[in-house]
C-alpha cells in the first residue's frame, strides 16, 4: 500500500479532487469539498472515515487501524505499513476507501448528489 495507490483509488471515484489544504504535501481527497480520505505529508497511512465512533473503535480494538491523528473520533488511519499478525490487503484498503466515500457523499445535499456521475 502507498500514497500512490490511494490517490489512484480516489481519483476513480465520481467527483473527487484532491487538494493540499494545509500546505506541506498533504493529499486530502474530497467530493463536494467534503474530505473523505486524506495521506498526510509524511505518508505514513490514510485516514479515512467511518460510519460512527462505534465502528472507528471497533477498527482500532481489533487491528485494523489506528487512531487518525487530528480527526474526530469517527475517523480512522489504515497504516500502509504492517499494523499486526496481518498485513492490510489492498483490498481491504480500498473497501475502506469506498466506504469514507460513500459516507461522506450520502450526506451531501441531494441536489449535489444529483450532479454527481452515479457511484460504484
Amino acid at each position: 500500500m502507498s500514497r500512490e495507490m490511494v490517490n489512484t483509488i480516489c481519483a476513480a471515484m465520481p467527483g473527487a479532487e484532491v487538494s493540499d489544504p494545509w500546505g506541506g504535501g498533504h493529499d486530502a481527497w474530497k467530493v463536494a469539498g467534503k474530505m473523505f480520505a486524506c495521506v498526510g505529508a509524511l505518508g505514513g497511512g490514510v485516514s479515512v472515515k467511518t460510519a460512527d465512533v462505534e465502528s472507528a473503535s471497533a477498527l482500532i480494538e481489533i487491528g485494523r487501524a489506528v487512531k487518525a491523528p487530528y480527526f474526530h473520533r469517527s475517523w480512522v488511519q489504515v497504516p500502509f505499513e504492517r499494523l499486526g499478525p496481518k498485513d492490510i490487503t489492498d483490498e481491504e484498503l480500498r473497501e475502506r476507501l469506498v466506504a469514507s466515500y460513500r459516507i461522506v457523499r450520502a450526506k451531501l445535499p441531494k441536489k449535489v448528489q444529483a450532479g454527481l456521475d452515479p457511484a460504484e
